[in-house]
């Protein structure tokens, strides 16, 4: 079980609250006063594992008083130093050093960041200036499999989105001109002819030069780092990575400035905003000609990545900094844990409103469920998805036994050779480095299976070897087909295929194969579908927000890259077709650019519905057969349209619009009643009319993650139609449900707006599966569609009530997802059981290897006849200990691996057995080891105790009833309890009740 946090927000004033695993109540609930000094209460750190903080004030960012374009006025920038000497203040209260400072934050973000001690930090965390001190974590770019995730546009991705021909954006003028697009990922290749100044580009004023803005040159770091002069294209460079710097360090290899020695951020930037009609070369053969999106776009690049990933201060900087560039776009196809409360995410609620659209990758763990990534997660986002394109870089194998194979490549043919198995020639059929006999393959091709390392680094073992090329083969027939530069010339085939070239290096004599030198483009079939990598859905931080929003094309790219690379990447090319959410991302960034650039008064919540309601649903799943789902797919795949015509994204008759009141109200839910200030409350905004529910957010989705029988949603749509229109809803209904949408027609007047509810009863479908469906508002020619995803259950309760004393009650609200025979039962209380002991570092802080010897302390637990088992570990400090819990069969059933040691495991339900907890020293400071106190609770399945309950006896379903957990008699300690909730088949679900006494 995993931290949570929950990131808390009033008015337009921060606040922000870190509250421990799963929401659990604690002293850090306290509401905070106007002020902003939690009244009794202590907020939580979580330690850092690199040793940098993040400190967020409570006063409010540059841009939530001042316009974008006023950020440069001497009011604003005296107005920053203001905020810049407040972070100063702190640390001096503090008795800390200014030194220990990074880096200070004041447009998107009110804060900085410092390397600084943990109690250092929680010493920060006390004042009430201060709304949060978060750890500074580590994000990575979303580049699939390996190190990258690849994003380029070619002209064959422009006739693929539509985006050429009569009446279509480009030839209607919508090309991006006069719109800026940031984009923070791994630096820029300058000299890439993707960011050439033709001449034609209008003079565009300096940026401001607080900081270097057009950073090249540094040839004392890395001799091949050439001085640039940045132009009206790219019109701004910027390094991003003080704490990095201060942290990591820089490895040899790369630029210390905003040069680019991944290549990444090169593909990512010629993607959204490249110039038109660039010619591509790969390998020394002309392969098509590309174009961003928006290609008359401007760019600004920010570094903020590092070989070994980006720090999320460096990130918030780079948005910090965007935002004060005046950037009307940000590409971020960066990625990292779900959680709404990270530097970057908290930047980016308040980009966006100062206007700024953003596009950020799903990431890349598809295809299974809950793998939705961080900072895409939040709403305020657009979190895009990766499907195929029709376009297939395609290469052949030809068999000495007359059978040929196609697949996917981007490198150049070999002569006939002998052709070997790498499960024959090493110790591996992975290729993995160091496996092959150089013996054995010389100058031959070898089979090689996907799986272990990079796709790419199996080609760099089969070049040590002495090979000649390579034939890789997918492990399953459902995965993709990538066009990497390789080192060696290379195939990817399927899984089918690999196989039957398997049996014939087998069966013959003397196998040889020949990989068939041409340049030739051939299709997809099945494109679009969804890649494998996609992360899908539903979103972890709130399921009821449908993530990821978009999808677009993500594999086989082609776009720009760096020549001189770092270690593992292939040198000398200026372009690679890869793939990735990377990848997808920078194509709705510059869609984004283009509807900018046709409705510069448009917020970027509207601008994301109109992609969102216009989109391509006619995509397939990555199995490449049944239709994605909106958890796949999000709205569909971006889909511009004719630009003039009823139903393009340029013309979507219908949007969605929302702002940082709204968003600040889908905080709510996490937790309501912590505004101490009335006119900033929860209660505040609903007396408005602002939803504080993430179901009822005005967003372009629909989506109820727990429908206990009936459930109404509202929504509000405001016009963007060119006359007086009347739309009519239709509904593909989920099945097993029914759906009423009322009223049963809107009529809007360019630019009004109407609320509309749809309400959703369960009538058939079972409890715990989700289920999909639509809503699409039809008039004048146009289809603003909305997806739905519903998940019934048969009882709606808190997962957990609190109270405090020797006696006393909680009272909590259910809701029923069916009608009939209710009981609720109370079972315990139980005190709190120790089971002690101490636990030294393990070496090389894996757990369960070899060397574990004291660092991984096992205790048994007897568990019979039980409702509930719960085991909690809290050790304020900077030590970190994991908890890995396994029932009588061996089978883990349950860890917490939280930073620190701030530790809790629950069974529901566990079955009877002996069960043994791990207790690992992942970071453990002291030689001697730290002394821990392990709390367990174990409540009995039978009732009786010092817990009482008061319920109905009858349930209806969607209808609401209260109930009162009570106990007395208890002795000073922790106790836990639980309140079973049963229908006629038994047990449906358990409501915790912890006591503090």
């Amino acid at each position: 079980m995993n931290r949570g946090f929950r990131a808390l927000f009033g008015g337009a004033a921060l606040v922000l609250v870190a509250v421990g695993p799963m929401g659990r109540a604690g002293a850090e609930d306290a509401p905070i006063d106007e002020g902003g000094g939690a009244a009794n209460a202590t907020k939580s750190v979580v330690e850092s594992e690199t040793g940098s903080y993040i400190v967020v004030m409570r006063a409010e960012p540059l841009v939530a008083t001042i316009a974008v374009d006023d950020l440069d006025t001497a009011a604003a920038q005296a107005q920053g130093d203001a905020l810049d000497a407040s972070h100063d203040a702190v640390l001096a209260e503090a008795g800390i050093s200014t030194d220990t400072k990074v880096q200070d934050y004041n447009n998107a973000v009110n804060g900085f960041s410092a390397v600084i001690g943990y109690d250092q930090a929680l010493q920060i965390a006390q004042n009430p200036k201060v709304a949060a001190v978060l750890p500074d974590e580590l994000r990575h770019i979303t580049k699939a499999e390996t190190v990258a995730d690849g994003g380029g546009s070619a002209d064959d991705l422009g006739n693929f989105l539509g985006l050429t021909g009569r009446g279509r954006a480009w030839a209607s003028g919508l090309t991006g001109e006069g719109v800026i697009v940031g984009v923070i990922d791994t630096g820029i290749w300058p000299e890439h002819p993707s960011f050439a100044d033709d001449g034609t580009y209008p003079t565009h004023a300096p940026l401001d030069n607080t900081r270097p803005n057009c950073e090249f040159g540094n040839t004392a770091a890395n001799a091949n780092d050439a001085p640039f002069t940045c132009n009206n294209k790219l019109i701004g460079a910027r390094e991003m990575l003080d704490t990095y710097r201060a942290v990591a360090g820089r490895e040899s290899f790369e630029f210390d400035s905003a040069r680019d020695e991944d290549g990444h951020g090169t593909h990512t930037a010629s993607t959204a905003a490249g110039n038109a009609n660039v010619q591509a070369v790969v390998f020394g053969r002309k392969v098509g000609k590309i174009s961003g999106i928006a290609p008359r776009a401007r760019v600004i690049s920010y570094k903020a990545l590092g070989a070994g990933g980006g720090f999320s201060s460096d990130l918030a900087a780079a948005i910090d900094q965007a935002v004060a560039d005046g950037v009307d776009v940000i590409n971020y196809s960066v990625g990292g844990g779900a959680n709404l409360l990270n530097a970057d995410t908290i930047a980016y609620l308040f980009a966006a409103r100062a206007g700024v659209f953003v596009a950020v990758s799903a990431g890349n763990s598809g295809p299974g469920p809950a793998t939705i990534g961080g900072p895409s997660d939040a709403p305020w986002v657009t979190s895009v998805g990766a499907n195929t394109q029709r376009r297939l870089f395609q290469g052949t194998i030809k068999l000495d036994n007359g059978r040929n194979f196609n697949g996917a490549s981007i490198t150049r043919g070999t002569d006939k050779a002998a052709l070997v198995d790498a499960a024959t020639v090493g110790t591996s059929d992975l290729c993995l480095a160091g496996t092959l006999d150089p013996a054995k393959v010389s100058g031959k091709i070898v089979l090689c299976r996907r799986g272990g390392n990079g796709r790419v680094a199996k080609s760099q073992e089969v070049l040590r070897a002495g090979g000649a090329g390579m034939i890789l083969y997918n492990a399953t027939n459902i995965d993709n087909l990538f066009s990497d530069n390789f080192f060696v010339p290379t195939v990817h085939i399927d899984n089918a295929a690999g196989l039957q070239i398997k049996q014939y290096i087998a069966s013959a004599t003397r196998p040889r194969a020949e990989i068939e030198e041409t340049a030739k483009i051939s299709t997809i079939p099945y494109a679009p579908s969804m890649t494998i990598f996609s992360s899908r859905g539903p979103n972890v931080t709130s399921a009821d927000i449908i993530k990821p929003d978009i999808t677009a094309p993500g594999l086989q790219v082609l776009a720009g890259a760096s020549p001189i690379p770092g270690p593992g990447e292939v040198p000398g090319q200026l372009f690679q077709a890869i793939a990735g959410t990377s990848m997808s991302s920078p194509v709705v960034a510059g869609m984004y650019a283009l509807v900018k650039q046709a409705h510069p008064d448009w917020s970027p919540a509207m601008a994301k519905s109109a992609l969102m309601v216009t989109a391509n649903t006619n995509v397939k799943d990555n199995d490449r057969v049944t239709q994605a789902g909106p958890f796949a797919m999000g709205s569909g795949m971006v889909n511009p349209g004719v630009v003039g015509a009823p139903g393009s994204m340029f013309n979507p008759g219908l949007v969605y619009d929302a702002g940082i009141d709204q968003w600040l109200g889908f905080m709510c839910e996490a937790n309501t009643g912590i505004f101490a200030n009335p006119t900033k409350s929860c209660a505040a905004r609903v007396a408005r009319g602002v939803p504080t529910t993430a179901q009822n957010l005005n967003y372009p989705s629909i989506a109820v993650q727990d429908i206990a029988g009936v459930e109404t949603i509202t929504r509000t749509v405001t016009s963007v139609a060119g006359a007086t229109t009347t739309f009519t809803p239709a509904v593909h209904v989920p099945a097993g449900y029914a759906v009423a949408v009322n009223p049963s027609s809107l009529t809007l007047a360019p630019g009004a707006s109407a609320n509309y509810t749809v309400t959703l009863t369960n009538v058939s479908a079972p409890a715990g599966e989700w289920r999909f469906g639509d809503l699409t508002w039809n008039g004048g020619g146009y289809h603003a569609r909305s997806p739905i995803a519903v998940k019934g259950v048969q009882l709606a309760a808190p997962p957990e009530v609190s109270g405090v004393g020797a006696a006393g009650s909680a009272t909590f609200d259910v809701k029923f997802g069916f009608s009939g025979a209710y009981t609720a039962a109370a079972h315990g209380l139980v005190p709190a059981t120790s089971s002690g002991g101490v636990v030294l570092q393990d070496p090389d802080a894996t757990p369960f290897t070899a060397d574990d010897g004291g660092g991984m302390v096992y205790i048994n637990f007897p568990v019979t006849n039980a409702a509930l088992a719960r085991w909690s570990l809290v050790i304020p400090g900077p030590d970190d200990i994991d908890l890995y819990l396994f029932n009588s069969a061996g089978q883990l059933v349950g860890q917490s691996t939280n930073g620190g040691t701030d530790e809790l495991i629950d069974l529901q339900l566990p079955a009877d057995g002996t069960y043994t907890m791990a207790v690992h020293g992942w970071a453990i400071g002291s030689a001697s080891g730290r002394a821990f106190s392990l709390q367990s609770w174990v409540v009995p399945l039978t009732t009786g105790g010092s817990l009482s309950v008061a319920a109905p006896s009858t349930a209806v379903s969607g209808a609401t009833a209260s109930i009162t957990a009570s106990w007395t008699g208890l002795t000073p300690g922790s106790y836990l309890g639980a309140i079973s909730h049963r229908d006629a088949s038994g047990i449906i679900g358990l409501t915790v009740v912890s006591v503090q006494a």
